[in-house]
């Protein structure tokens, strides 16, 4: 896989953050199993509720465009170490992820980085498994 490429485009989609309150920019790529990546960034609100992570924007802009599976996410952001997706990024990414061999990139630039598996930052997932027979339809 071409981590230094993934990680660049989170490094430039940090750029288009809009984070005029916290000053916090992070950036993310999500490559899809099809070979696309997808990019995004965060996107602040002043009420802080309304705020979408860059890993999420990067999912929903996947997802919106048809593709389902994924294959990994590089996150970049301005806090200079590695930067974990938050909680619930992280359990948005566990919808489409399978778990043990999705990677989760956390880079503070193309040639430092470190690479976990979904699994890992996410033990003790409740995904669609954990749902009684019965309870969700078309899944």
């Amino acid at each position: 896989m071409d981590y230094q490429g993934l990680i660049a485009q989170a490094i430039e989609a940090k750029q288009s953050a809009y984070a005029p309150y916290s000053h916090f920019r992070v950036g993310a790529a999500l490559l899809t199993k099809s070979g696309k990546i997808y990019s995004g960034c965060n996107v602040e609100n002043v009420s802080f509720s309304a705020t979408n992570c860059a890993e999420r924007t990067a999912v929903y802009k996947a997802v919106s465009e048809g593709e389902r599976e994924f294959a990994a996410i590089a996150v970049n952001g301005d806090n200079g170490d590695y930067l974990p997706p938050c909680g619930v990024c992280r359990q948005v990414l566990a919808e489409f992820c399978d778990m043990e061999t999705f990677e989760v990139v956390l880079a503070n630039s193309e040639e430092d980085y470190r690479i976990v598996t979904l699994d890992r930052l996410l033990p003790g997932a409740f995904l669609v498994k954990n749902l009684k027979a019965g309870d969700v339809s078309d899944v």
